[in-house]
């Protein structure tokens, strides 16, 4: 008996590209204008700005809850903002 393609089929010839190789020649040309490369990117430079916006962060977080521990103690609930601190 003849061997036959994945599918059961006829097996393709050997000058006939495969049909996973046509779709990939196949592809269509992306629409609209064809953007240049990004620029280079300086992971010195983006790592300072990261390091500066987490410690930004950090210390907006302290500043939020010192003020926030504040308003609390203001509010009237003085027992629980004296509590734990000596």
């Amino acid at each position: 008996m003849a061997s036959r393609g994945r599918h059961g089929g006829v097996l393709a010839r050997e000058d006939e590209p495969r049909r996973e190789e046509r779709e990939e020649q196949q592809a269509p040309a992306p629409h609209g204008p064809v953007l240049p490369p990004p620029p280079p990117v300086d992971y010195g430079v983006f790592m300072q700005g990261l390091v500066q916006a987490m410690q930004t962060q950090a210390h907006t977080q302290a500043a939020l809850q010192a003020q926030l521990e504040a308003q609390i103690c203001l509010d009237g609930a003085y027992e629980r903002c004296t509590t734990g601190k000596s």
